[in-house]
């Protein structure tokens, strides 16, 4: 038998029918011909270059979708004709047959058409061999004849497609990448060239993707990361390209004309920052993100794609708070090196962060109302081997705006947690530590069970730690920053506002965060130098926070007259060098052991001896007052001017009683005492004079500078009168301030103390309402069982009967409430695992006593049928 090739002769349409001798090894390579073809999702042909005759396979049929035996209609009679190759590719394909070199396989890719309209890529092999007959032997050249194979390779071509565009765009968000951006830079940039056109650059760099992963996970970040791609791409104009350079960077190119436009280009980046700013919802949370923008132009700033793309992130690095956007300027690439270099050793040490490459050091504060540390802050450290000593100020904004301030607030967070532990074992008393919050933790809805879990970790509890908030981290979500910090406050942390007045909106933190502390940023932080007004601020601020019942702490309290002047207007705490710099964990175990505390001066609770200032330019009359005044046990601090008195107040901290002359060189006393009443208001102030400048007096005396007037000479009687009379007025006045202030914190207290009792009840109502549920569960769990069950109570009554017992025993559901010996088969007194005979059957019966709740001391009854048991 012969197995047929189609063919199709060059003169005849017709498909016709070569047979070709079989015998059992033709069958074979016959049927291993069609098996490869299939396997390799393939078909071949042959072709008489001399009349075009091609014959194709069984394999190259099923290839080109055609119905067996097809082949002869489509063959065509011409290599450039051939149907299943497309027209636009038939000279291709022809051309590469007819120049080929005979004996040398050669290959190439084009593409075919199939019955049913699919194009496919195919990789094409072939070779040209002299063909049979006798040409050669009577001396003329043999046809030659071509074998070819067709081999279908469009799933591979797709998956190279697809790894190409994988390896050009981002796989969260599908931006072009970093080599995609620079190809279409690349061309932009040769199309400027002809154009005479600029293009800029704008990068956009977004920690808070970063932030987002570290605090909420890789999920909650790609989500994120998708939500402000989307956002951009919308808003991106016709000769505007976006990309994303890595996980919280992006990039936007703006082509021809508005990519020279200084103006133009500040208010796009304005408007990308914008787009950026708008919440996120993910989850229950909303996510509020900045973008810092840098911006660069070709071909001023940069000639080629890449260095644009490095000066518009150089360019970023000159953003400020203020401003979210900068332009590159050549001038600052020293500082960028500096940057560069800071970037580089600072990702290094935060991988590093568990093998010492930051340390934590500690500023103690202290308590002004007893003189001893109450707490210290922890503070964060960094010594790089080339860098040498970082300041924070420089590498923490620098974390934050390359998202790896996450990863660094933990490692404080948890070092500070064990250091706790560690001090509290080894017997030191309570000590507030307090660590610093970024944003990113504040948006963690879990914080408070991951810092009790740290705590129990490190074995210490919630009394040793204390957590400052910025306002600029707190009013970013100021709802979710509240809801986390009183979940931290529950379990018992301190919380506090750091930099108090340093942010917008001070009153709105105050009023909304659940609050223990203030602390005053060091700017607010004055001396007797400082200008009147400013002092006022402070003290202001001091009373606010106290009417809020609230404490206040000082930062950066330096020197001994800002100490005086903060004691002499109530605050609770300072923290700066002038009581001690920060410190190494064994050194401030050590410095608390040593009992550090303020000198006796500046406690506030001390009662001190009544003090009285004498302020005077000449001495005689200094002299001659001192002595007076002693003989009724004043403390008496003299000043020889008005500026030597200012000092005497810092320096004293509190003064009950002040006698100032008029006439001095360079302040008078009435300014001098204006001055004393803004450092010390709630000084008696007196004017002793032998000049009566009557209106200036009256004038002071009206706005509550002076209380009282004095005429030289006196009558020594009278004036220790005066003095007697302004000292009592004072302590009236004192004593008046501390009622008030108990009756504040008084009121407080109870306040807090009815709030917490509402919670309690509260708590109880829902806890209640939960048991009731469960119980209810419990109910309907006992009712669906497929097996009779009876509760009795502790009074032997029956108190539930399921469904299965109420049509087992219709009766049973009536003798609800009945007492337990009206259930038939003595159910009542049966014990337990005891064969019971019941109208149904033999039953074996489960008693198990109840213990809890209501039901303490009944039994709960289970009957199982005997096959069962």
């Amino acid at each position: 038998m012969d197995t047929p090739l189609l063919r199709a002769d060059a003169g005849d349409d017709t498909p016709q029918v070569q047979a070709t001798p079989t015998g059992p090894a033709g069958d074979w390579n016959a049927e291993m011909l069609e098996r490869t073809e299939t396997l390799c999702r393939s078909g071949s042909f042959e072709v008489d270059l001399a009349n075009g005759r091609i014959t194709m396979s069984a394999g190259l049929t099923r290839l080109l979708g055609l119905p067996a035996g097809a082949g002869g209609v489509l063959a065509s009679r011409r290599l450039d004709e051939l149907e299943w190759v497309p027209a636009e590719e038939r000279d291709f394909v022809s051309v590469i047959w007819r120049s080929a070199t005979p004996d040398e396989p050669f290959e190439f890719e084009h593409r075919v058409l199939t019955a049913d309209g699919r194009r496919l890529v195919v990789l094409h092999r072939g070779m040209v061999q002299p063909g049979p007959g006798t040409g050669a032997a009577q001396g003329r050249r043999a046809p030659l004849v071509g074998v070819g194979m067709v081999q279908d390779i469009t799933a591979q071509r797709e998956a190279e497609e697809g790894l190409r565009q994988a390896r050009l765009h981002n796989e969260v968000t599908g931006l072009p990448n970093r080599a995609a951006f620079l190809d279409q830079i690349d061309a932009a940039v040769h199309a400027a060239r002809w154009q005479q056109a600029g293009i800029a650059v704008l990068a956009l760099d977004v920690p808070r993707i970063a932030e987002v992963k570290a605090s909420m996970g890789f999920g909650a970040g790609d989500t994120l990361a998708m939500a402000l791609a989307s956002r951009l791409s919308a808003g991106c104009a016709e000769g505007e390209s976006l990309a994303q350079l890595g996980d919280g960077e992006f990039a936007l190119m703006i082509e021809h004309g508005g990519g020279s436009d200084t103006t133009a280009l500040r208010r796009r980046a304005l408007a990308l920052a914008a787009a950026v700013e708008e919440p996120v919802r993910l989850g229950a949370t909303d996510i509020h993100a900045r973008a810092r923008v840098g911006i660069a132009r070709h071909p001023d700033d940069a000639a080629t794609p890449a260095a644009l793309i490095e000066a518009a992130q150089q360019a970023r690095l000159g953003v400020s708070a203020e401003a979210p956007l900068a332009f590159f300027q050549p001038e600052s690439n020293a500082a960028v090196m500096r940057q560069m270099q800071l970037e580089s050793a600072l990702r290094r040490a935060v991988d590093q962060l568990d093998d010492g490459a930051m340390t934590l050091v500690y500023q103690p504060q202290v308590a002004l109302a007893d003189g001893r540390v109450r707490g210290v802050e922890a503070l964060l450290r960094w010594h790089d081997a080339t860098l040498g000593e970082v300041s924070p100020a420089e590498f923490l904004p620098l974390a934050e705006r390359l998202g790896l301030i996450g990863a660094i607030a933990e490692f404080v967070l948890a070092r500070a947690c064990r250091q706790a532990g560690d001090w509290r074992r080894a017997g030191l008393p309570v000590l507030r530590l307090g660590v610093n919050l970024p944003a990113a933790q504040l948006q963690r809805p879990d914080l408070a069970r991951h810092v009790q879990a740290l705590l129990r970790e490190a074995g210490a509890d919630a009394t040793w730690l204390a957590v400052e908030v910025s306002e600029r981290n707190a009013v970013t979500d100021l709802a979710r920053a509240a809801a986390v910090l009183r979940a931290l406050k529950a379990l018992g942390v301190e919380v506090a506002l750091d930099n108090f007045g340093s942010g917008e909106s001070s009153i709105g933190c105050l009023r909304s965060l659940p609050l223990d502390w203030v602390k005053i940023d060091r700017g607010f932080v004055h001396d007797v130098t400082g200008a009147p007004g400013d002092v006022s601020v402070t003290r202001a601020i001091i009373t606010m926070a106290h009417g809020l019942q609230l404490q206040v702490q000082a930062e950066g309290v330096e020197t001994e007259s800002q100490l005086a002047l903060l004691a002499a207007n109530a605050c609770d705490a300072i923290q700066g060098r002038w009581f001690a710099a920060p410190m190494a964990p064994e050194a401030l175990e050590a410095f608390v052991r040593g009992g550090a505390r303020l000198p006796e001066r500046f406690v506030t609770r001390t009662r001190r001896t009544r003090t009285v200032l004498l302020v005077d330019d000449e001495e005689n009359i200094l002299s001659a007052l001192k002595r007076l005044l002693r003989r009724d046990g004043y403390r008496i601090v003299t000043a020889g001017s008005a500026e030597e008195g200012l000092q005497r107040l810092a320096e004293e901290g509190e003064v009950d009683v002040i006698v100032s002359d008029q006439r001095m060189p360079g302040m008078n006393g009435v300014e001098f005492l204006r001055r004393a009443k803004d450092l010390v208001p709630h000084t008696v102030r007196m004017v002793l004079s032998g000049y009566t400048e009557l209106q200036s007096i009256i004038d002071a005396v009206n706005e509550g500078a002076i209380y009282r007037f004095l005429t030289k000479p006196w009558d020594d009687q009278h004036l220790r009168a005066h003095v007697a009379e302004a000292m009592r007025h004072k302590e009236m006045a004192d004593e008046n301030r501390r009622l008030a202030h108990q009756v504040e914190t008084a009121n407080a207290d109870l306040a807090r103390l009815n709030a917490q009792l509402a919670q309690g009840a509260a708590e109880q109502r829902e806890h209640a309402g939960v048991m009731a549920d469960m119980a209810g569960g419990l109910r309907e769990v006992l009712d669906e069982l497929p097996l009779p069950v009876l509760g009795i109570d502790p009074d032997g009554l029956v108190a539930f009967a399921n469904r299965c017992a109420a049509l087992a025993w219709p009766e049973a559901a009536g003798l609800l409430g009945q007492d337990a010996s009206l259930l038939p088969g003595a159910l009542a007194t049966a014990a337990d695992d005891a064969p019971v005979a019941l109208p149904g059957g033999l039953h074996r019966l489960l008693v198990r006593p109840l213990s809890h709740g209501t039901l303490d001391g009944g039994r709960l009854l289970m009957l199982l049928p005997a096959e069962v048991a």
